[in-house]
C-alpha cells in the first residue's frame, strides 16, 4: 500500500509539472508579440459637379428710408422679370429678406478729427439661385449687362459648385481604398514568404476635394473642400493593419 501511495504521488507530481509547463507555454504565446503589417490604400476620382449656386445682391439709396425701400422693390420686379426671361424656375430662386441701414459720409475735418455725416439709407436685396442646369446659370452670370442698362448695379459673386451624390461617392471610394490597402498587404506578405492574417485595425484618412491638376490649393489636415471649380478631384486613404501568419 505504501508503494502504491508513492507511485500515485509521483504520477500526481508529474501531472502538475506538465500542467505548469502547458500553462507557461500558453501564457508565453499570449504575451509573445504578434507580427503585423501596416499599409495605406489610396484612391482618387475625378468627377463633375451637378449643382451650381450663384449669389448676388443690389441696393437702392435715398435720404428717405421709405423711398429707398420703394426703389429697391421696383428693382426686384425688374430682376424677377429678367430671371423669368432666362427661364429660371421660381423654386430655384431665393430672394432673401431686405435689409435697410443708415449710410454716412466719413472724413477728417480741418482739425484732423474723424467725422461722419448722415447721408440717408441703403436698402439691400440678396438673391441666391440653386440649379442643376449649370451651363444656363454660368451663362447668366456672364451676361448681366441688361440689368446694368436698367441702372441695377449687381454685386456679382463667382458661382460655387457642389456634388449632390458626395456621400455615395465617399462610400465607394472607402471600399476601393480598403481593397487597395489589402492588395498591398497581400503583396508584401507574399514576397516576404508569409501569409496575411486577420485585420487588426482600420483607420480612415481625410477626405479631400480639390481642383484637378492645380497648384492653387493644398491638402489640409481638416480636409480641403473646393467649391470654385466645376471639375473636381476627390481623394481618400485607408490605413489597415493586418496580423501576419
Amino acid at each position: 500500500m505504501k508503494n502504491k501511495a508513492v507511485v500515485i504521488a509521483i504520477i500526481a507530481s508529474i501531472g502538475l509539472f506538465l500542467a505548469a509547463i502547458a500553462i507557461g507555454v500558453a501564457f508565453y504565446q499570449t504575451k509573445k508579440p504578434q507580427k503585423t503589417v501596416s499599409v495605406v490604400g489610396l484612391v482618387e476620382k475625378d468627377f463633375t459637379s451637378d449643382l451650381i449656386v450663384w449669389e448676388f445682391d443690389y441696393s437702392a439709396k435715398d435720404p428717405d428710408m421709405k423711398v429707398a425701400y420703394t426703389k429697391l422693390k421696383e428693382q426686384n420686379e425688374i430682376v424677377k422679370a429678367y430671371l423669368k426671361k432666362a427661364n429660371i424656375p421660381e423654386k430655384e430662386i431665393d430672394f432673401k429678406k431686405i435689409t435697410t441701414q443708415p449710410t454716412y459720409n466719413s472724413y477728417y475735418d480741418e482739425n484732423g478729427r474723424w467725422r461722419e455725416t448722415f447721408t440717408g439709407y441703403e436698402a439691400k436685396q440678396a438673391v441666391r439661385i440653386e440649379s442643376h442646369d449649370i451651363e444656363k446659370i454660368e451663362a447668366l452670370t456672364r451676361d448681366i449687362a441688361e440689368l446694368y442698362d436698367q441702372n441695377i448695379m449687381i454685386n456679382n459673386d463667382n458661382p460655387e459648385y457642389y456634388y449632390t451624390k458626395l456621400s455615395d461617392l465617399k462610400l465607394q471610394m472607402l471600399a476601393e481604398a480598403s481593397q487597395d490597402a489589402k492588395n498591398r498587404a497581400e503583396t508584401i506578405t507574399k514576397n516576404a514568404g508569409a501569409k496575411l492574417g486577420d485585420l487588426k485595425s482600420a483607420n480612415m484618412g481625410v477626405f479631400q476635394i480639390t481642383k484637378p491638376n492645380s497648384s492653387e490649393e493644398d491638402y489640409t489636415w481638416g480636409g480641403a473642400f473646393n467649391t470654385s471649380s466645376k471639375e473636381k478631384r476627390a481623394s481618400i486613404n485607408m490605413r489597415l493593419t493586418y496580423y501576419v501568419k
